[in-house]
């Protein structure tokens, strides 16, 4: 049984150690098994539910029926697996036509506006961009007014390191609805700047969004 393999050793305990990639096809399987039956571990089910398969090509493509027609299958195991290939399924099919496109000051006011022009407070977002200007996540980094000593680039570049990102827009709204950068605004930027100048991730931009206007601190000569 699981118990009685090595922590170490243990699927649930390898992934967290060394990342999903590092797993077989049936230890990743039986993760999602959760349990194996009295007879066999979520291992050795997942195990043989491959064989019987002949492997990850047919099973993406079994039935809850085909599914449960194994010992130790029943709908809520055959379900969860199901789940899982779909959303595989579904990630294979993403594009990356699908992604939007930073060329311009615009197109990040543009990105942004809607959300953020009616926020009562201070948002400071991180945009994360690939080598084709297209975004790959967007990340609420502080809530508040800002301030230098706050808005930390440990927190911004972190997940520009994590998600491989190859520049940064910055944007942050300004409640009142004037876009006007303040004193805090230039001091957040230059760090930001100096960081991401040390590390090799460009910082872009600085938006700020007022309402149903912006001013681009790349445009206006502050970096």
């Amino acid at each position: 049984m699981i118990r009685d393999v090595p922590k170490e050793s243990r699927p649930r305990e390898r992934l967290v150690m060394n990342g999903p990639e590092s797993l077989a096809d049936h230890e990743l399987l039986a993760i999602l098994l959760r349990t194996g039956t009295k007879e066999e571990s979520a291992l050795q089910l997942a195990h043989r539910l491959l064989h019987h398969f002949e492997g990850l090509r047919q099973l993406k493509d079994a039935t809850i029926e085909e599914m449960t027609s194994l010992k130790g299958i029943g709908t809520a195991k055959a379900i969860q697996i199901l789940a899982a290939l779909e959303l595989g399924r579904r990630i294979s099919r993403l594009s990356y036509h699908e992604r939007y496109v930073i060329r311009s000051p615009e197109d990040g006011a543009k990105y942004v506006m809607n959300d953020m022009r009616f926020l009562s407070q201070e948002h400071f977002v991180a945009i994360y961009l690939n080598t084709k200007n297209q975004v790959i996540h967007r990340k609420t980094v502080f809530i508040g007014s800002l301030n230098a000593s706050i808005v930390h680039p440990r927190e911004v570049f972190k997940e520009a390191i994590k998600r491989s990102a190859a520049s940064i827009i910055c944007a942050h709204n300004h409640p009142s609805g004037d876009p006007t950068p303040s004193r805090e605004d230039l001091e957040v930027t230059k760090r930001l700047v100096e960081c991401g100048r040390m590390i090799g991730i460009e910082v872009l931009d600085h938006l700020i969004i007022g309402d149903q206007k912006f001013i681009s601190l790349k445009e206006k000569g502050y970096m």
